[in-house]
């Protein structure tokens, strides 16, 4: 399964030094069934836990995931600044679910070298 960060949700991590074994470990979790949520097309609500930190007290993420395949991480929030996305939210990202989840390894590969995905280290 190879793992991917969106640019966005990248930067976040790098600034709050989320480091990849934390997010290969959370969808290690999804590997076996251990999510907070199926939002459809694809997508999926997963806590994941700051540094030092238990899950409870940390961030919920956004990931589009299908098994054995691909996981993107594209969204974070923390659940003391907001409970959770609206429903317009909600319907932009999966629908950016589907999209990346539909993409070929070669337009994968591109947005790897544009620097709008970044590759989590196994």
């Amino acid at each position: 399964m190879r793992i991917f960060k969106h640019r966005g949700f990248h930067q976040w991590a790098k600034s709050e030094g989320i480091a990849d074994n934390i997010l290969k470990e959370s969808i290690e979790e999804m590997e076996k069934g251990l999510y907070e949520g199926n939002l459809g097309s694809g997508l999926y609500k997963k806590r994941v836990a700051l540094p030092g930190k238990g899950k409870r007290g940390s961030y919920r993420t956004l990931i589009a995931f299908k098994k054995e395949k691909n996981a993107f991480f594209v969204y974070v929030f923390a659940k003391n600044v907001r409970a959770d996305i609206d429903e317009r939210e909600e319907k932009i990202y999966r629908q950016l679910a589907k999209d990346l989840l539909g993409m070929s390894e070669k337009t994968i590969k591109e947005m790897v070298e544009k620097g709008k995905l970044f590759e989590v280290k196994q």
